[in-house]
């Protein structure tokens, strides 16, 4: 489980087949998961420079993979112990966005992200979402596109300062929202169609 809080920025050197290698300061510990640009990884190897992690071929086709040629964003797994400043990302990405404008305002900079309706359908304004990694509030849900608005610390502590329109990035939604969507999408919920103290019940008991 991961925060949406970049730690570091690691430097690709190389992806071949399913290992991902990266020139880091971070030392992890084999077998450590970390988020590589929103994506929880396994390390499977330690470098004296970087770590190598496994990036499985399912893995790879459901991700920006274009994105893993150069500077990546990198956040060890959290502990219990941690403060939560960002929000509960998991490191299972749901889909991919592709940058359709980057606008300035006043106090900051909006991205706005086209992306699927199956994304759309799990996202809520003012609600999180995550990014290549970054946890962002949603401003607002247009017609097939997300307004991401990102604070200047934000944008200059993290790659968001280097991303043009047309780059595609990865998406988590809520992974609240993707368990309740599920049981309220399941066989067992479909004949009644509002929603029951049972159900509620068994979605939280499951989170």
């Amino acid at each position: 489980m991961f925060t949406g809080l970049v730690r570091e920025f690691g430097k690709v050197k190389s992806l071949q087949d399913a290992t991902l290698t990266l020139l880091a300061k971070h030392k992890p510990q084999i077998g450590d998961s970390i988020a590589v640009n929103g994506v929880c990884l396994t390390t499977i190897q330690i470098l004296d420079k970087g770590f190598m992690l496994e990036l499985s071929e399912e893995t790879q086709q459901h991700i920006a993979l274009e994105t893993y040629t150069d500077w990546v964003h990198i956040e060890p797994a959290m502990r219990l112990s941690d403060r939560l400043d960002g929000h509960l990302v998991q490191g299972h990405i749901d889909g991919i966005g592709e940058i359709a404008k980057i606008e300035s305002n006043r106090i900051g900079t909006d991205f706005f992200i086209r992306t699927t309706p199956e994304i759309l359908a799990l996202c809520a304004p003012k609600g999180s979402i995550a990014v290549n990694g970054i946890s962002l509030t949603i401003n607002e849900i247009l017609e097939n596109t997300l307004r991401l608005t990102i604070i200047p610390h934000t944008l200059h502590s993290t790659l968001f300062k280097t991303y043009k329109v047309g780059m595609r990035v990865n998406i988590e939604t809520d992974c609240l929202a993707r368990l309740v969507r599920h049981f309220l999408q399941s066989p067992q919920e479909k004949p009644n169609p509002k929603l029951s103290w049972e159900a509620v019940d068994r979605i939280l008991g499951s989170y």
